[in-house]
């Protein structure tokens, strides 16, 4: 039954005995201290007249018996010697206890007495080692409540009083209290109760005390509920012999109430008229004798027996207690105690008192009251109850207690408060916390404190919205709360008040809660979106475990989808019931064939159905609707209900429709349930439907304005004769019936939509009984499990309300809560991945940096640094998108803006946008290159530039600008608060370290990254055709493009992300300038470094990356020529850095494009054909992908008459040495690769040489005579040099040499020399000389070859032709003496060696010889006399055979050698 255990301090009796010098000394120390009290009591007696002489009773003369057992107990006490505890405490304690009983003592002596037991209590004189202990303690609570005395005076009777409570108070703090029995600590309650009543006609002083003593035992007694022993009854006694009592731990409810004053109730009736209740009314047993109001479920609560009542104290009296307590609150309500002057009459002050007493017992009794179904059942009906009813009291004080208690059940019995709490924020905080309900300021402002101190409780919140906001048969509390307190928050055409900062309070509690729970644990991703596959009954859906987060947390969501779905469909059901009817089927939340439990289900369990259309359907004599109503009844439970409280609940969820057919049908199904579930009195179902629609009639009858003849109550017992089975019920349950329907109407047409009801005592006893069925509270722990849902809830309007009160507010600590707020909201986005959330936040902070806001004050730099909101909210929005710009997205726009702002302003750091990427280059570049932010914010020795503060000054530039007197307008020195409003700029400006965003945007989340990018390029602005943009635009646009840059250095890994809009940005500045200026000059060398610094790390990209090179040769031609030199210093570092890199023919022709450009502008050749030099020189960065690119470059560079005739010499070395590389290639192609790829690789090597020696023909055109003669030697190594022959050229390649080079070579300086004058073209004979040899010597050198191809007689013929033109051709007027010598004798020499090789022969074939014929037709026309000399007669021929043979080439080499020098 529940005992309370021993405390340990209490142990220290079992301790070793003292020795006996110690024993006798405590001994006599106690009985000097009992001697003192007793000649205490007995001076104040002999101060009386009646006490001073003798009583004479016959002859003897004898003293009072009071006097003589005072005396008595003084000659005993210095005798014993045994140790104090063996003696029984009766014997020193009863003379004392006497003079208290005693009615003729006065107030003077029963307050000494009163004062020595006290003084025996305190000392522990008595412990629970002292013999008959128990008895003792009975003695003095016995003796204490009975007291009686003769009042002589107001004071002194109080004076009593107070000693009374006091020794009340000492018995229970004693160590023997826990002998006391359940009956005496109620007794003691009960007196003290008294005392306080009484009181009320005292002093203030005794008010006071009276119910501070109250307050105290309430605590002492509760204190000891955790040290109770469910085992049994009461506080247990170490070693005791208490038998146990086999009472069952539920308690034993039925009877009539026991009177907690039965052991001891003589002293209430004893006539006296100075006693303690003389005057004054019982207080336990006014509260619980035949005036106890029925507890809320109709019945008596019920007593312990008296056996339980005399063990030693535990539970049972403390279920008295509090229920005495609890019957304050309802004697209050009920008995309206008059109109005496007494202080506890007044509305206030009883339920106060009560209250205070109540809460005292649930702070100390706190969790141990769940394990004690009676105390717990108490809470739960009865105290909650009147709780409700209490918090609409008017008074501030009352609801401010009420709010205390339910805040402390909360925290210890939440478990088993779930709909009670749900019923009191609905009916109570909801209700008064907004103005709209008739709720005083007082009121609203204590409702809500008191929302504020539950949405501290980190818990709160989550459990709300897990427990009822998750279940569809409860209010959604969490969705309400929040939107209360952000509309609460909202200061509307009002300044800010104490109430709008309350509210934001409790709003930023919640969103701490919510942040702090992210710390605790891991965030689960984004939950997993609930989708219903198949129809399951939705008000049966169950979760396996209520404590475990794996279950409930999936379970919950689930439920919450459904309730979600339903509300949709109610909507839909509300337009048109049958499409509502139809969504609900489609969501899986009603089957396809539909079934009348689950409609009826839907009818029952979804909030703001219209319930005319539910009562319609309900009514409906369709066969379906029919078994939908009985399917509807048979969801309440009217088990042991009244027949009014139950037909009250059910006509709540719907409309009583109008037609008598259908009211019929609904009234059978109700009678039809309830006499299923309550047939206690009515004898069949049809009773219960006549008696139904009487109370239907009477509710009409009483309550409707029209009828004027109101039905009496025996007219109403009259018209129900007979109903009861041919029977009448009984007279008392109609008159109850009655009573009921005429103070209180039936509503048949209920209010529509949720709103917040009053709790009626109908809706009471439905909501006690849904708590014994209601699924067990879930307890969640501080882990984030439910958060993004709850979060996504709440944001928008949090966001908004915490906003609206930082613009209004004016208090810098008002600005810290607020911006905690938006800090926390950052965080919770960020981690549940929110980003539209975040977005908004930013945006809304944004706002209040007043960056945004056009600038109308002269100094907007001062006016910033005087403005603390404006610097509060620029720290914190630069703080967010450096912790979370991972979920920042559209936001990035707004953050931009403040940057630009700053910016233009002069505020940033002069390095911000280059600090990103330098750091990368310190190694390579020079030392001071990149100063971190910290140098250039505090570095005072930058100055500004005259005239262009912006670009050059940064913070402190700006800074010393204020203190630097202009040259050109003296100013006034600045004044100390212009210095601090500076001051506190630059501080915040560091505090915001802008810089971070960028350097550490590799650390940004891709999204994130490519918004930031899209943001950079939307503030640059879009790009004017032509040159109109402001200056101010164009320092913007050029600052974004250089954050876009470093941006893209930063994040080489993930280039291709940003690469198109960074080059689509880049291109649209390219193309739309058409002069110089420094935006096409940062993208022109913000490319080039692009791809200086990327090349390296992305192969892959190489040819995208070069390709955007090729943006360099769209620029304007003004713009071109500005930055040329510039930009092919930055290629060829490039080129220089990257060369192995680049791999493609596409990345090579870019950059040959670039270099080749070069080669005709006077600044920029030198460097572009450095760059060349360094590609082509020793042939190691050459390859098959670039060598034709780099022999055109080459040849370019040659062509080019800007720079030293040396240089176009060196680019023809170039050309000429790159035949090396292709016969290396040859060389290594033949071993290394398979034959297909060999021959493919040949054929390539072939047109490449083709191309260079194309090339070479084009210079040998030059106008000059040296760079002429250079390139048609080079020409010559091309054609005839050591190369040649290991790159083994195919025929068919030198034929198309004959055809494409040489021939067009010979024909075009053919040209030139005939229609050029001699000024442009110098020496050309010299140059005609050579290339006729050219001819000559590849002819011979290929001739053994050439002579085996079928169009050798049309090469021939070719070769003949251009010599025949040779001839011919005229220099200076006349032909030249040094062709007409060469060209019979090449001409011989080539026919003597044909001759010798055999290809030139005379044949006898039929038909004749086409090539001899030819040859000679031709040689005829050159030198007539040439064929005798090579065919001479047939004798000379055979004479000198051998000399003709051999020395005919050599002689030709000698002639060319001879003619080397020409």
């Amino acid at each position: 039954m529940g005992r309370l255990k021993l405390q340990s301090g209490i142990n220290s009796i079992e301790e070793e005995p003292e020795d006996s010098e110690t024993t006798s000394s405590n001994n006599a120390a106690l009985a000097c201290m009992i001697n003192s009290e007793i000649g205490a009591v007995l001076a104040v007696m002999r101060r009386n007249v009646r006490w001073g002489g003798h009583y004479v009773s016959g002859d003897d003369q004898l003293e009072h018996s009071l006097i003589q057992s005072l005396k008595a107990l003084r000659k005993q006490i210095f005798s014993w010697q045994h140790p104090w505890h063996t003696i029984n405490p009766a014997v020193y304690l009863q003379p004392f206890l006497n003079v208290i009983r005693s009615d003729e003592t006065g107030a003077p002596i029963t307050g000494v007495a009163l004062s020595s037991v006290h003084k025996i209590l305190t000392l522990d004189v008595i412990d629970l080692n002292t013999v008959n202990v128990e008895d003792a303690m009975h003695l003095v609570v016995d003796a204490v409540t009975s007291c009686r005395f003769e009042v002589t005076d107001p004071a002194s009777e109080e004076v009593v009083l107070m000693k009374i409570l006091q020794v009340l108070l000492a018995c229970m703090k004693s160590k023997a209290s826990i002998m006391l029995s359940n009956q005496h600590v109620c007794t003691i309650v009960n007196t003290c109760f008294r005392v306080v009543h009484q009181a009320g006609t005292k002093g203030e002083l005794l008010q006071r005390i009276a119910r501070h003593t109250m307050h105290e035992l309430i605590r002492c007694i509760f204190s000891h509920l955790q040290n109770v022993n469910n085992a049994e009854g009461s506080l247990q006694q170490h070693g005791s012999s208490i038998k146990q009592l086999g009472v069952d731990s539920d308690y034993n409810f039925g009877g009539k109430q026991l009177e907690n004053g039965n052991g001891s109730s003589d002293y209430d009736s004893q006539p006296s008229s100075a006693s303690l209740a003389s005057n004054a009314p019982s207080g336990l047993v006014t509260g619980m004798d035949e005036s106890t109001v029925r507890a809320g479920n109709g019945k008596d609560v019920v007593p312990y027996d008296l056996h339980l009542m005399t063990e030693p104290y535990g539970v049972p009296c403390m279920v008295e207690i509090f229920h005495f307590l609890c019957s304050l609150l309802n004697v209050v309500e009920h008995m309206g105690m008059g109109a005496r002057l007494n202080t506890l009459t007044f509305d206030e002050d009883v339920p106060l008192f009560a209250l205070g007493l109540i809460n005292s017992a649930i702070e100390l009794g706190g969790p141990s009251i769940c394990q004690h179904p009676r105390l717990l059942s108490l809470v739960q009906d009865e105290l909650f109850r009147n709780l409700m009813q209490f918090g609409l009291s008017m008074s501030p004080l009352i609801l401010s207690m009420v709010c205390s208690i339910v805040l402390n059940l909360y925290h210890h019995l939440r478990i088993e408060l779930r709909l009670q709490l749900e019923a009191f924020f609905a009916c109570v905080i909801l209700r008064l916390a907004q103005s709209r309900y008739g709720a005083s300021y007082q009121q609203q402002e204590v409702a809500m404190e008191a929302l504020v101190d539950f949405c501290r409780q980190r818990t709160f919140m989550l459990e709300m919205y897990a427990n009822l906001d998750c279940d569809i048969t409860c209010s959604n509390v969490f969705e309400e709360l929040a939107n209360l307190l952000s509309k609460s928050a909202f200061p509307v055409n009002c300044p800010l008040s104490s109430m709008h900062i309350l509210a934001l309070d409790g709003l930023i509690a919640v969103i701490l809660g919510m942040a702090e729970r992210i710390s605790n644990g891991l965030v689960t991703m984004e939950p997993a979106l609930v989708n219903l596959e198949e129809y399951t009954p939705f008000w049966m859906v169950k979760c396996d475990n209520y404590g475990d987060p794996d279950h409930w947390v999936p379970f919950v969501r689930r439920r919450k989808y459904i309730k979600r779905r339903l509300m949709i469909g109610a909507d839909h059901f509300n337009r048109d019931p049958k499409k509502g009817l139809e969504f609900l089927q489609g969501t899986h939340l009603l089957p396809n064939q539909l079934d009348p439990q689950s409609v009826a289900c839907f009818f029952r369990y979804t909030a703001g159905l219209d319930k005319n259309l539910v009562g319609d359907f309900l009514g409906n004599h369709d066969e379906f609707c029919v078994q939908v109503l009985h399917e509807f009844a048979g969801t309440f439970d009217f088990q042991d209900m009244n027949l009014d409280t139950a037909l009250r609940l059910f006509l709540e969820t719907f409309r009583l429709p109008g037609e008598s057919q259908k009211i019929q049908r609904v009234l059978e199904a109700f009678s039809e349930r309830y006499y299923e579930q309550s047939p206690q009195i009515l004898a069949n179902k049809d009773a219960a439907l006549v008696l139904s629609y009487s109370l239907i009639l009477l509710n009409t009858d009483q309550h409707n304005v029209q009828v004027k003849k109101k039905m009496t109550e025996e007219d109403f017992i009259r018209n129900n004769r007979h109903i009861n089975g041919g029977n009448d019920l009984p007279r008392e349950f109609l008159s109850e019936l009655y009573q009921s329907i005429c103070k209180n109407e039936i509503r048949t047409t209920p209010e529509q939509g949720a709103g917040f009801p009053e709790m009626t005592p109908s809706r009471w006893i439905d909501l006690m009984h849904k708590s014994k069925k209601t699924a067990p509270f879930i307890l969640s722990d501080s882990k984030p499990y439910l958060d993004h849902d709850m979060f996504a809830i709440m944001s928008g309007p949090t966001i908004a309300a915490i906003s609206v009160v930082f613009d209004h507010a004016e208090h810098e600590e008002v600005y810290q809560t607020c911006i905690d707020g938006f800090l926390a909201v950052a965080k919770i986005s960020a981690c549940h991945h929110l980003e539209d959330v975040l977005d908004d936040l930013v945006v809304s902070l944004c706002k209040f940096t007043t960056l945004l806001n056009p600038s109308s004050v002269e100094e907007p730099v001062l006016a910033f640094g005087d403005d603390t909101k404006a610097r509060m909210a620029t720290v914190t929005v630069f703080t967010i998108a450096n912790r979370y710009g991972d979920f920042i997205r559209t936001g990035w726009r707004n953050i931009l803006d403040c940057i630009l702002k700053l910016h233009k302003l002069g505020l940033l750091p002069a390095r911000v946008a280059s600090d990103a990427t330098d750091d990368l280059e310190l190694s390579s570049s020079d030392p001071g290159h990149a100063k971190p932010l910290t140098n250039s914010l505090s570095s005072s020795s930058i100055t500004p530039s005259v005239g262009t503060p912006r670009r050059s000054s940064g913070l402190m530039g700006r800074f010393s600008q204020l203190l630097s007197l202009d040259t050109e307008e003296p100013r006034s020195q600045p004044t100390e608060q212009q210095l601090a409003a500076h001051q506190r700029t630059l501080q915040t400006i560091q505090k915001c370290h802008i810089d971070s965003i960028f350097t550490e945007s590799k650390f940004l989340q891709a999204d994130s990254l490519l918004q930031l990018a899209r943001a950079l390029i939307w503030a640059s602005g879009r790009p004017h055709k032509g040159n109109n943009s402001s200056p101010e635009d164009e320092d913007t646009a050029v600052f974004c493009l250089e954050l876009l840059i470093a941006i893209t250095l930063n994040n080489r890994d993930r280039i291709v992300l940003l690469w198109q809009g960074v080059y689509e940005h880049i291109s649209s500045i390219v193309q739309s300038t058409v002069m110089p200026c420094a935006l096409v000059e940062k993208a022109v060398f913000g490319l080039l470094r692009i791809c200086q610094r990327l090349l390296p790390y992305k192969e892959n990209l190489a040819d995208e990356l070069l390709r955007s090179l090729q943006l360099v040769l769209k620029l304007d031609a003004r713009v071109a020529d500005a930055y040329c030199e510039q930009i092919t210093q930055e290629v060829g570092r490039l080129v220089k850095a990257n060369a192995a890199h680049i791999r493609s023919p596409m990345g090579w022709r870019t950059i040959t494009s670039l270099l080749s450009i070069t080669a005709r502008h006077p600044e920029a050749s030198e460097a572009g054909f450095d760059t060349l030099l360094f590609v082509m020189s020793d042939g190691v960065h050459l390859l098959p992908a670039n060598y034709v690119l780099c022999a055109d470059a080459a040849r370019q560079f040659a062509e080019s008459r800007v720079g030293q005739v040396d240089r176009s010499m060196r680019a023809l070395d170039l050309m000429a040495g790159s035949v090396g590389c292709l016969a290396r290639w040859a060389q290594e192609t033949k071993g290394s690769l398979r034959e297909s790829e060999a021959l493919k690789m040949s054929q390539d090597i072939g047109e490449m040489w083709l191309r260079l020696v194309q090339g070479l023909r084009k210079v040998c055109l030059d106008q000059r005579e040296e760079i002429r003669n250079h390139a048609l030697l080079s020409l010559q190594t091309c054609l005839t040099g050591l190369n040649v022959d290991e790159i083994c050229l195919p025929i068919s390649l030198w034929l198309q040499c004959f055809d494409l080079v040489i021939f067009i070579l010979l024909d075009d300086l053919l040209e030139i020399t005939q229609g050029h004058s001699q000024k442009d073209y110098r020496n050309m004979e010299g140059t005609l000389v050579s290339a006729l040899k050219l001819l000559s010597k590849v002819f011979l050198q290929l001739l053994h070859e050439l002579s085996q191809l079928t169009t050798f007689c049309k090469l021939w013929l070719g070769v003949l032709s251009r010599m025949e033109k040779y001839m011919k051709v005229k220099v200076r007027g006349k032909k030249s003496e040094k062709l007409q010598e060469l060209v019979p004798e090449l001409l011989k020499n080539n026919l003597l060696v044909m001759k010798t090789k055999g290809v030139l022969v005379q044949r006898s074939a039929v038909g004749g010889d086409s090539l001899w014929e030819l040859t000679w037709l031709h040689v005829n026309n050159i030198v007539p006399t040439l064929q005798s000399q090579v065919f001479p007669d047939q004798d000379s021929e055979q004479s000198q055979p051998n000399h003709e043979t051999v020395s005919a080439p050599n002689d030709l080499v000698a002639l060319e050698d001879g003619h080397t020098g020409v």
